[in-house]
């Protein structure tokens, strides 16, 4: 399927970067990105998104590159959807809808394909005119309005009943796993969580630190389904180590909403790595994007400590980064060819002894381990 990308520059800096992503995300859902058009703009045109004339531009260019669908670099609202559609006749992808279905493609777990059940209806529900817009042309038929307005009732009723239903049963989920979690405190067991922006390697650390065998490629969303694994650490045990579902920029608030009760496993880990992909020349917005939504599901309290993986790529050498007051400020590591995972099993290590066997949910932040997210440099 060939792909037309469509991106408007508000002069808010880094939209170069997000038009990278949104090839990527393109490509992760299986399209072929053939052609981006950039457009300058203040705001947003109400009717239209990009305006008027840019909406001619943009047809002579889906004609001449023979596109199948035309992607936006934003979320467009109900109507500016439906006017672009009706005046390029062409299927409309706002970046919000190109995330849930790449989410829809990944979901592997029955509780992520739950979770992205009910990010779709939430969405699907402000958009359901979309299917009776045939009934608009035929005002004053008889027997055509009543039956159409009934039916866009029905629908939006029967998807209401449904999301009740999936946001019943992932409470049942919740609650699983906090019982797991109340098992885990009881034990005493130390708890980790990766986090990061999507592709920044998290899996492939996941795998090396707790010889698992999680799903990695170089795509945008590869994990989607939380998972857990003990790790071994020499004279202290076992630790719990969950893998997450990467970050991304402008991540839709339906899916930070659904996937609550996975991401919950991070509000209440006792430690977060961070994993910042050190080759990326956008790691300083990555970060404050994670960041970001840690402090939309209340991690931003929980001890956080920065973990620069792909530093074979970058021209790193492996190393524990210490600020001026001797506290770890960042470990150096190459996951995918073990490099530095000996001195970050140290640092984690230290952590545990300083607070983690103490209290498993200790508020105060020990000595080595910065508890705020550390800047870029």
């Amino acid at each position: 399927m060939r792909a037309m990308l469509v991106g408007v520059d508000f002069g808010r800096g880094g939209f170069s970067a997000s038009m990278e992503e949104l090839a990527l995300l393109v490509k992760s859902s299986g399209a072929d990105p053939v052609i981006a058009m950039t457009v300058k703009r203040q705001t947003p045109d109400a009717a239209l998104y990009v305006g008027s004339g840019k909406v001619d531009e943009i047809r002579q260019a889906l004609t001449r590159h023979q596109c199948d669908i035309l992607v936006f670099n934003h979320p467009l609202s109900p109507a500016q959807q439906r006017n672009m559609e009706k005046r390029l006749e062409i299927h409309i992808v706002d970046r919000t809808s190109l995330i849930l279905d790449i989410f829809a493609q990944r979901a592997k777990s029955h509780e992520g394909k739950v979770q992205v059940e009910l990010a779709q209806l939430q969405h699907l529900a402000t958009r359901l005119v979309r299917g009776w817009t045939h009934l608009e042309r035929q005002k004053g038929g008889i027997g055509l309005r009543g039956p159409g307005e009934t039916q866009l009732e029905t629908d939006r009723r029967l998807i209401g009943d449904r999301v009740k239903v999936l946001r019943t049963h992932l409470g049942k989920l919740q609650k699983q796993r906090e019982t797991q979690r109340r098992a885990r405190v009881r034990n005493r067991t130390f708890s980790l969580s990766l986090v990061g922006y999507t592709n920044a390697g998290k899996s492939t650390l996941f795998n090396a630190m707790t010889k698992a065998d999680a799903y990695v490629a170089d795509q945008l969303f590869a994990t989607l389904d939380t998972t857990s694994r003990r790790m071994h650490l020499e004279n202290l045990g076992n630790v719990v180590m969950s893998d997450t579902v990467g970050f991304v920029r402008d991540l839709p608030h339906q899916l930070i909403a659904a996937f609550k009760a996975t991401l919950e496993e991070t509000v209440h880990a006792d430690l977060i790595l961070h994993v910042v992909d050190a080759a990326s020349s956008v790691r300083r917005e990555q970060i404050e994007q994670v960041n970001m939504v840690l402090k939309e599901i209340g991690a931003e309290a929980v001890p956080q400590l920065m973990v620069w993986n792909k530093i074979d790529l970058a021209g790193l050498e492996p190393a524990i980064e210490h600020d001026e007051y001797g506290r770890i400020r960042r470990v150096f590591v190459g996951a995918r060819d073990g490099i530095g995972l000996d001195l970050l099993r140290q640092t984690i290590a230290e952590y545990v002894r300083e607070s983690g066997l103490r209290h498993p949910f200790a508020s105060k932040a020990p000595p080595g381990v910065d508890v705020l997210a550390c800047a870029d440099s």
